[in-house]
């Protein structure tokens, strides 16, 4: 697992992206528009690992976000989507579901499970910039 390390008022974001181009684009968003702290982990075991703060993930912080890619080893993104809303623990947490898949069926799957937003794994930072950005500015408004 990699760390983006948080500063003050940050928040913290899961990353569940196996492809290293994806996770590198993500970062480089994070470090330079976000600033928020980015942990990674690059399959789906390991993400529920990490939520559920199994062996080596005991000390991780409960992310405020998770950005999820569907096609992941071990454990699909599908897989990963309903455990952590079937979880009374986990389903808090709101899920942005990122797919190269441009089949309908998994978009509405992803919302029916549900996802809290589905968008394309960008080609540039910018989409996941923005939806980071209002994730952001949504729990602000609402722990006022």
């Amino acid at each position: 697992m990699k760390r983006t390390e948080p500063t003050s008022g940050v928040r913290d974001v899961l990353l569940v992206e196996d492809d290293p181009g994806d996770v590198l684009m993500t970062r480089e968003a994070f470090d330079e528009y976000l600033h928020n702290r980015l942990d990674v982990v690059t399959d789906g075991a390991a993400a529920l690992a990490y939520l559920r703060r199994d062996g080596p993930y005991t000390d991780s912080p409960r992310p405020d976000l998770i950005l999820l890619d569907l096609n992941l080893p071990r454990r699909d993104g599908r897989e990963v989507l309903q455990e952590v809303k079937g979880d009374p623990d986990l389903r808090h947490i709101p899920v942005v579901v990122l797919t190269t898949s441009q089949a309908e069926e998994d978009v509405l799957r992803s919302y029916q499970l549900p996802a809290t937003s589905c968008t394309p794994t960008p080609t540039s930072p910018s989409p996941s910039t923005s939806t980071v950005s209002s994730r952001r500015s949504s729990r602000s408004t609402t722990s006022s």
